[in-house]
């Protein structure tokens, strides 16, 4: 991106930012989502302790489905609002697009910090590689932030857009996804990861972020 487009895109997230604190649809949405599911996981397990491998497992599960609530909205709220032609009118397409990714990017950055915090107490699960956790949890919401945005301009319109945004994201975010849980039990103390799939995670954001950029242009221009 040129400067313009960075200063664009710094716009187009802080403007994403004002309005969902206004609205706090999308917050609500994913915090009571991850509240809820956290409740009821702890509630059955009833103190019972799982192995490392089960626990990261159970923590990606619970992020993935939290940010099917809000990694969408970037666009769809645009769509419900009315202001889509106009937005298409008068923004960049990498300006918008990436501008709607910081968005979500730091939608997710909250969502994950407040249900790990409370996973890790209600689950009583111990951290020995804590840094690990970190690094897997940044790299992973800002695949999720990506290939969210991208298919939520895709699905934007759709009469089933939830279903539909759901079942094209599973795929799309299984690279980000399954190096994720191995990064994060050996976060817990599990034999699963290295610093390799660290790296796969890195560089596969890396190519999501060159293909929704490609893509970005033929859909904001071609529509």
């Amino acid at each position: 991106m040129i400067p313009s487009a960075f200063e664009g895109a710094r716009i187009v997230m802080c403007k994403e930012l004002r309005v969902s604190f206004r609205q706090q649809a999308g917050w609500c949405a994913m915090l009571m989502f991850a509240l809820t599911t956290l409740a009821c996981v702890s509630l059955s397990l009833s103190g019972g302790i799982l192995e490392p491998k089960l626990q990261a497992a159970l923590l990606w599960v619970i992020l993935f489905f939290s940010s099917m609530a809000g990694a969408d909205r970037g666009f769809a709220d645009e769509d419900m609002a009315g202001t889509l032609p106009t937005l298409r009118l008068y923004g960049a397409s990498q300006s918008v697009l990436w501008g709607k990714v910081g968005y979500t990017f730091c939608l997710l950055l909250i969502l994950a910090a407040f249900l790990v915090p409370l996973y890790l107490i209600f689950l009583d699960v111990m951290i020995l590689r804590p840094l690990w956790l970190l690094a897997a949890i940044i790299v992973g919401m800002a695949g999720l932030s990506i290939a969210g945005t991208l298919l939520g301009a895709l699905a934007t319109g759709a009469s089933v857009r939830g279903g539909i945004f759901t079942v094209l994201m599973l795929p799309v975010i299984l690279p980000v996804f399954l190096p994720g849980i191995a990064l994060t039990d050996m976060a817990f103390g599990g034999e699963g990861g290295s610093g390799s799939y660290l790296l796969g995670m890195i560089l596969y954001d890396l190519m999501l972020g060159v293909a929704a950029s490609l893509l970005f242009d033929y859909l904001w221009y071609d529509d």
